[in-house]
């Protein structure tokens, strides 16, 4: 068989083992290894597993993972989340859906230090649905916003794909997280007017709240005060070349924990918890990465990417119309694979084309990511869909049915993105980062 044929019937295989319930991190290994020992030989592949798997867990510039997680982890277990709920309600509460308005502003900032979809949405669908509930607010409502809010985690920085698309690319981590903050701060706005014109429609959907005086909103102000704080010293300090987007991660754990503590927001149990969460979550990342790694010198040893990037490269088409192709792939692959093992998958396969066809690898990083953000609430996979209804126990076909609205919202974000680049690209650009 030519190693072309080798590589499609390893991916086949790969994605029956998907389906069959393999781990993710475990399927790529497994056929990454058997076909690079079919293309090679015993030798060479049991050298690349030993290399790479120490690689992977001895890397320095993955340690990034579990201090971001951490610093994230702490801010949901000592009740930050909380305060910004409440600190976005007491200004926007009086609008119609202006509970779930807050819910969005909410699951921004806290995107800002926590960047996992999961932890955000799993956060504010105990923090914030009783407050929308005790309002006559709608299931849809409340299950659709916080599932689709809970995923702008994964655009505003500091974001886990956002480093583990830079480390598989070979791009500036620190030039990725700030071409995130203004397509991030674009989709929680165009979020919030979503809920406001079905609300404005709907009314009953969701209901006005009593509004705060000026004085409970002053007194609100300090728990979304600790967030900007935290992201100003994290980011601010990477942009000024003060720390690397590693040691940026050790600030900004450190600076929770210190937050924590002189605020007395979480006990040596929260702690605990917070550093047992980050140990699995960190340990299921670096396994998806080990997996993926070793996956992805199979397929440079089938030739699979090369192929497929001087194939394409040679079509007499578009080159938009081959970068919507590319998308589209990745829309149907989020709706049944998770959001991180899709872009490790497809990284090695499509980087090589997006480069061909001259595309700025930034850009395209942010924008797999927004379309990826989809797929983390659609089904049959959509995660977050399945978290909040676990957490709130809204019936799942509520939350599907209320995602809709905001897929046409990501869907504008897109087209938005597609239409003008420097919607990514003008902040770093202008901070004289490389990349843009």
């Amino acid at each position: 068989m030519s190693p072309e044929l080798v590589g499609v019937i390893g991916l086949l295989v790969m994605f029956f083992l998907f389906f069959i319930g393999l781990e993710i991190g475990f399927s790529m290994a497994i056929v990454g290894f058997v076909g690079f020992w079919y293309l090679t030989s015993f030798s060479a592949a049991s050298n690349l597993l030993a290399k790479d798997i120490f690689d992977v867990f001895s890397s320095y510039s993955l340690t990034v993972i579990p201090l971001f997680t951490f610093m994230g982890l702490l801010a949901a277990n000592s009740g930050i989340a909380r305060k910004l709920y409440d600190s976005a309600y007491r200004f926007i509460g009086h609008i119609p859906g202006g509970l779930a308005m807050a819910t969005v502003i909410g699951c921004t900032f806290f995107g800002a230090i926590c960047g996992s979809t999961t932890a955000t949405a799993a956060t504010f669908a105990s923090v914030s649905v009783p407050e929308m509930r005790r309002y006559n607010y709608a299931d849809k409502l409340v299950g659709g916003s916080i599932a689709s809010a809970g995923g702008i985690g994964i655009m505003i920085p500091p974001s886990v794909i956002f480093i583990v698309y830079g480390i598989f690319t070979q791009q500036s981590i620190g030039t990725l997280f700030m071409s995130g903050v203004v397509p991030g701060i674009m989709i929680c706005a165009l979020f919030m007017l979503t809920i406001y014109l079905w609300c404005k429609k709907d009314p009953t959907l969701g209901p006005k709240a009593p509004r705060s005086t000026w004085g409970e909103r002053f007194r609100a102000l300090p728990g979304a005060v600790e967030i900007i704080i935290i992201f100003i010293l994290v980011m601010g300090g990477m942009m000024k070349g003060f720390f690397t987007p590693t040691e940026g991660g050790a600030v900004g754990a450190f600076a929770t924990l210190l937050l924590c503590m002189i605020t007395r927001s979480i006990d040596l149990k929260g702690i605990g918890k917070s550093i047992m969460e980050s140990l699995v979550s960190s340990c299921m990342i670096m396994v998806i990465v080990a997996g993926a790694t070793i996956f992805g010198h199979f397929l440079a040893v089938s030739r699979i990417p090369f192929t497929v990037a001087s194939w394409v490269g040679s079509l007499d088409i578009p080159h938009a119309l081959i970068m919507a192709l590319i998308l589209f792939i990745y829309l149907l692959g989020g709706c049944v694979i998770d959001a991180l093992a899709l872009i490790i998958l497809t990284i090695p396969i499509f980087y090589p084309v997006v480069i061909e066809l001259g595309f700025n690898p930034i850009w395209f990083g942010v924008v797999i990511v927004l379309i990826t953000m989809m797929g983390i609430i659609t089904p049959p996979v959509g995660m977050n869909s399945y978290v909040v209804s676990g957490i709130s126990k809204i019936p799942l076909k509520d939350v599907f049915a209320g995602i809709w609205v905001f897929l046409m919202a990501l869907c504008a974000s897109a087209i938005l993105l597609i239409a003008f680049p420097d919607i990514a690209l003008f902040l770093p650009r202008i901070l004289g980062m490389s990349g843009c």
